[in-house]
């Protein structure tokens, strides 16, 4: 599953990365959420394009936006039969900019946040399939989501499920989709390879997504993730069968 993720490479690189025509401008992002605009990168006419889309997908067939899941992900084993995604990987296939992302392991009965990145440092680019939604006045909107696959054996310890991330050598494959064919892209819907990413806790902060600062990134100790559980509140009971008058109570 991918439902966090970082933005936080220079535009400039990510325009030379990926190759689009355009050339935008924008911040760092820490702490990326759904629903949220993001960067997709696509093909039109021939030639790369970045746009802006909401990150949960709306198929063209949903009427009422509002009492319909939230598509964030999709999952590669079934994006051919799905009837939310089995257009959108034939026809619409696209590329999101990334620098890592977020996963929850389970700790000592909490959840504890860990930053996942390349191993290398490098950009990633992380499969996507997305549809234009039309309203019933006519209003478009642009959505997306993420693709994802069973994770590999290292990465399994923190989740069963990864992002799928296009290597630079296979966008001009996944981007293209004049055939309407899909076998030659059913190869690169996979997990990383063992070792291809690291990864680090960081702080419990990254759950709330006002928070969106650097600071995010930063591993933490144990001391320092043991200083952020909540103290449970001590409450002192009465003794069965016995009268409390309320002598020596605490509260």
């Amino acid at each position: 599953m991918c439902g966090r993720f970082v933005i936080t490479s220079a535009p400039a690189a990510l325009r030379q990365l990926f190759g689009y025509i355009e050339q935008p401008n924008f911040p760092p992002r820490y702490n990326v959420a759904p629903t949220q605009p993001i960067p997709v990168v696509l093909v039109e006419n021939g030639a790369r394009h970045f746009r802006l889309m909401r990150w949960g997908l709306l198929p063209t067939w949903v009427k009422d936006p509002r009492g319909f899941t939230l598509l964030i992900n999709a999952r590669s084993e079934t994006v051919l039969e799905k009837p939310a995604f089995k257009k959108a990987i034939r026809r619409r296939r696209g590329l999101i900019p990334a620098d890592g992302y977020y996963e929850w392991k389970a700790v000592d009965g909490r959840k504890q946040p860990f930053f996942i990145h390349c191993a290398d440092g490098e950009p990633l680019g992380f499969a996507a399939l997305f549809e234009t939604w039309v309203g019933p006045n006519g209003e478009e909107l642009d959505t997306v989501a993420i693709v994802t696959a069973a994770a590999g054996e290292d990465l399994a310890a923190l989740h069963d499920r990864v992002p799928v991330t296009i290597s630079p050598r296979d966008f001009e494959r996944w981007l293209d989709s004049r055939g309407n064919e899909v076998d030659a892209v059913l190869p690169l819907m996979a997990a990383p390879r063992i070792g291809e990413f690291a990864w680090h806790p960081v702080s419990t902060r990254v759950n709330r997504v006002v928070n969106d600062d650097e600071q995010l990134l930063l591993p933490i100790s144990a001391e320092e993730m043991e200083a952020e559980v909540p103290k449970k509140k001590m409450v002192r009971k009465a003794a069965a069968g016995s009268a409390d008058d309320g002598q020596g109570s605490l509260f």
